[in-house]
């Protein structure tokens, strides 16, 4: 059985999600293009951090941070690898993304890899609704950074 519930990030039980979360960060992106936030990072005012477990086992995370007004964009989502091609991911942004709903947030944004690496990640987005947007909340434009956000309709 697999739940999402929203815990503090900092926890060692997470190591495993956050090690191979910056492993994949840092695999073909050079140094100051990486804007994924450490575990510590995670755990400010303003973020809410959601684990995805299976049987206890944490295996996959995602982010909300608060931007301006009803603005928030989606940080550190990943899932470990042995258990990717079950459809996880679509299963942590759709919560994501309700959860944004249930907080009132109108618009929910993100920044990814513009390599290769990263279509799948671009490709599941897409499928979400997200369209590709320019730099927002403090982003530059970066040849490695790929931006997209969505328009929330209430539910």
């Amino acid at each position: 059985m697999i739940t999402i519930t929203l815990e503090h990030p900092v926890q060692e039980n997470l190591a495993l999600l956050h090690q191979r979360h910056t492993a994949d960060m840092h695999a073909d992106t050079p140094p100051e293009s990486i804007h994924m936030l450490p575990a510590s990072a995670l755990a400010a005012p303003g973020i809410r951090f959601y684990v995805m477990r299976e049987e206890g086992r944490a295996i996959g995370m995602g982010a909300l941070k608060q931007l301006s007004g009803p603005h928030a964009e989606i940080k550190s989502m990943h899932v470990l690898l042995e258990v990717r091609g079950r459809g996880l991911a679509r299963v942590m942004l759709d919560h994501l993304i309700s959860e944004a709903r249930a907080l009132g947030l109108e618009r929910l944004s993100l920044e990814t890899g513009a390599q290769a690496s990263f279509l799948a990640a671009r490709r599941l987005y897409e499928t979400a609704g997200f369209s590709y947007c320019d730099p927002f909340e403090g982003y530059r434009p970066d040849p490695m950074s790929a931006f997209m956000t969505i328009e929330l309709a209430p539910q």
